[in-house]
């Protein structure tokens, strides 16, 4: 029998207080740190960089995802604030405008916002879109301050441009620095930071842009009725918060010098990163080609040359003469290639006298004449210009009513200069057949057109719209042109405005907005395209050359429906398309769908503006023109160079860069700002000279002698 065997060890089992269990966690620091020594030199060293690159990296790449868009959107002027004040928007009435117009608050910059960086308690007027009246100081509302969570500014770039006011001149400078800079203490200028000495002047402000802009506040009266009654929109603010007001001296600002300002800027943006090609892409700083035609360029020819753009117009007419070749095997659009090129070479040579551009138009307008070698002679969409053929869309056999019937001013004056008959004949042609077409509804047209049968298609669906707008302008265009010869065309004209009336003008329920919808097989749809603001400046034009009184009624009241597309939405930008409320409510009279909320830096309002002040001289177009101009500057400038369009213009936050400017906003757009500013009454004189779908005026034949 074996003895137990002896224990000659004791088993203790400690426990920690408060419930730790020992783990030796010094032993393991040490032994980590004698792993660490136990690595070689280079070792250490490899593992020491690559942790300092990638902190770098780090420091470097967080803030640059969102300095993309804070260049454009320039949401760090606003403070960054949540977003919260958006919840419980009203609709604004008519009249109302957000607060990014002329005389709105206590300053307005060039770039389109009104700002200001106080040391007290407020924040940047301008960058809300509601307002409050003042009484005592029409059209000068108090904005108030929102609840604010403040971030520190980083790298913001300002533009290249330091605007000082001095009486009713805007002298523009540069700017050393644009940097963002608060506003000083003291009453004077800020030095040191980029901003040349600024005289008579109380409060430096800051632009959204970053530049430093002096302005005053505004106490002309309401440029129109509504405006008197401007109603609150509710924000929940701290009453002592609220800006106070003070009447100042009234100054104006040289509108003239900010559209040439505007226009150096987008080409400065086009000649750096897309010289030669058709399309600017501003944000990406690239751009695009749709027929590698130099699109930008040629349509901004006649711009420049109003504008009086002598370097940027030698710098183009060189591009023109030396580059410009059409002997190339692409398609183009017909419509599109007529209106853009063969008009701005039209327009050019008649403002010049440069034969140059005559013969580019001849060239180019040769080279379209097959699109209309169809067995209906109803011209095909697209042509290749280099091989000489011309075919429809691929999936269709279908042209748009618009296309078709929307480059008769062109080649009619092309036939004018050449002496060549051939080009006017085959486009009266097209007219003379429309026409007489069956399909028409008291005046509108459909909006297709088959090229085999000649016959409408798709009928039963009216609209002045996309694919059948121009048709309608240049009814009433070609019968100017021609000094009122021709019947036909304003017997179409006419018969068609009384279509519009008896079928598409209707009125929106909250402020009883004249608007012009579409009609679906006998179904009225309240919707609106932006292109449609084309008409009140056409109708505008019909009443000035004899046409009844009542076109210009008509116009009027559209014209305030277009300028509400704008004042209504958050950024003071129209969309593309807008829905119009039909019953009576308290609610806004534009509704917009999240797939029509884009803008384009489209013209068509800006133009019937144009249209409305040479013809009424009431000086509230030309204010509700300053106001749109602001809000592309402030929504849609790009400091690098160059306009984008935007694709949310209820966000005033984040509109969205789609990052394309359209060739339109040189050719047209900042063109119409332009003569819409200009108190030179002859020039370009609307007796004198008819401008085609695309702003190239072409002249009367009448007014010349022909």
């Amino acid at each position: 029998m074996y003895p137990p065997p002896r224990k000659d060890f004791i088993a203790l089992t400690l426990s920690e207080q408060h419930g730790r269990s020992y783990n030796n966690a010094k032993h393991r620091r040490q032994s980590c740190w004698r792993k660490w020594k136990q690595l070689s030199r280079l070792q250490r060293s490899l593992i020491l960089f690559l942790l300092a690159l990638l902190l770098i990296c780090v420091l470097l790449f967080y803030p640059g995802f969102s300095e993309q868009w804070r260049d454009v959107s320039d949401r760090a002027v606003r403070d960054d604030w949540d977003g919260d004040w958006e919840q419980g928007l009203k609709p604004i009435p008519p009249g109302v405008i957000p607060a990014v117009g002329p005389g709105v608050g206590p300053a307005v910059g060039l770039g389109g916002v009104v700002a200001s960086l106080h040391m007290g308690p407020t924040v940047a007027p301008g960058l809300l879109p509601e307002v409050i009246p003042a009484p005592q100081i029409p059209k000068v509302p108090s904005l108030h301050k929102p609840a604010v969570k403040k971030r520190p500014l980083r790298n913001k770039r300002g533009p290249p441009r330091l605007q000082e006011r001095n009486g009713s001149e805007l002298q523009v400078k540069p700017s050393e620095k644009g940097q963002l800079m608060k506003e000083p203490a003291k009453k004077e200028p800020v030095e040191n930071e980029g901003v040349e000495e600024v005289k008579d002047r109380k409060k430096p402000l800051i632009s959204w842009r970053g530049a430093m802009i002096e302005a005053d506040q505004a106490t002309e009266a309401p440029s129109s009725a509504h405006e008197k009654d401007a109603t609150v929109l509710p924000v929940s603010v701290n009453p002592e918060d609220a800006a106070p007001l003070a009447p100042v001296s009234v100054k104006s600002v040289d509108r003239l010098e900010a559209v040439r300002e505007a226009f150096r800027h987008a080409w400065k943006g086009y000649k750096q990163f897309a010289w030669g090609h058709d399309e600017l892409k501003p944000v990406s700083k690239s751009y695009a080609e749709w027929f590698g035609l130099g699109l930008t360029l040629v349509d901004a020819l006649d711009t420049m040359w109003i504008l009086g753009l002598t370097e940027e117009f030698k710098e183009a007419r060189n591009w023109v003469e030396t580059e410009l070749t059409f002997s190339k095997d692409v398609d183009v659009n017909l419509f599109e290639s007529t209106i853009r090129i063969l008009g701005g070479l039209l327009s050019t040579y008649h403002l010049t006298g440069d034969d140059m551009f005559l013969e580019k138009a001849k060239d180019i307008g040769l080279r379209l004449m097959p699109a209309f070698k169809t067995p209906s002679k109803i011209p095909f969409s697209d042509v290749n210009i280099g091989k000489g053929t011309a075919h429809p869309p691929r999936w269709t056999s279908d042209s748009t009513v618009a296309e078709v019937t929307s480059v008769q001013l062109e080649f009619r004056e092309l036939s004018r200069l050449t002496h060549d008959p051939q080009y006017q004949e085959v486009v009266n042609f097209v007219m003379r057949e429309v026409h007489k077409l069956p399909g028409k509804h008291d005046g509108l047209v459909p909006m297709f057109i088959n090229t085999n049968s000649g016959q409408f298609t798709h009928k039963g669906v009216f609209t002045l719209g996309a694919r059948a707008d121009s048709y309608y302008e240049y009814l009433l265009k070609q019968w100017i042109q021609g000094g009122k010869t021709e019947p036909d065309l304003l017997e179409d004209y006419l018969e068609a405005v009384e279509g519009v009336k008896k079928h598409l003008l209707r009125t929106s329920g909250p402020s009883r907005l004249t608007f012009v919808g579409e009609l679906n097989h006998n179904r009225f749809n309240p919707k609106m395209d932006h292109l449609v603001c084309f008409l009140p400046g056409t109708l505008a034009l019909g009443a000035h050359n004899g046409l009844p009184e009542d076109h210009m009624e008509l116009a009027l009241q559209l014209m305030e429906t277009c300028h509400q597309m704008y004042v209504q939405m958050e950024t003071g930008l129209s969309p593309e398309i807008a829905h119009f409320n039909l019953q009576p409510s308290d609610g806004r009279d534009v509704h917009v769908k999240p797939a029509d909320r884009h803008n384009l830096l489209r013209p068509e309002t800006v133009e019937s503006l144009f249209y409305l002040y040479r013809f009424t001289k009431d000086t509230k177009y030309r204010d509700w023109g300053w106001e749109i101009l602001e809000s592309f500057n402030k929504y849609t400038r790009v400091p690098s160079g160059g306009y984008t369009s935007i694709s949310n213009v209820r966000d005033p936050v984040n509109p969205g860069p789609r990052d394309k400017m359209e060739s339109f906003f040189l050719g047209e757009t900042l063109k119409y700002f332009y003569l819409l500013f200009s108190d030179d009454v002859e020039l370009l004189s609307l007796d004198q000279y008819v401008f085609n779908t695309e702003a190239h005026p072409l002249p009367i034949w009448q007014a010349t002698l022909v």
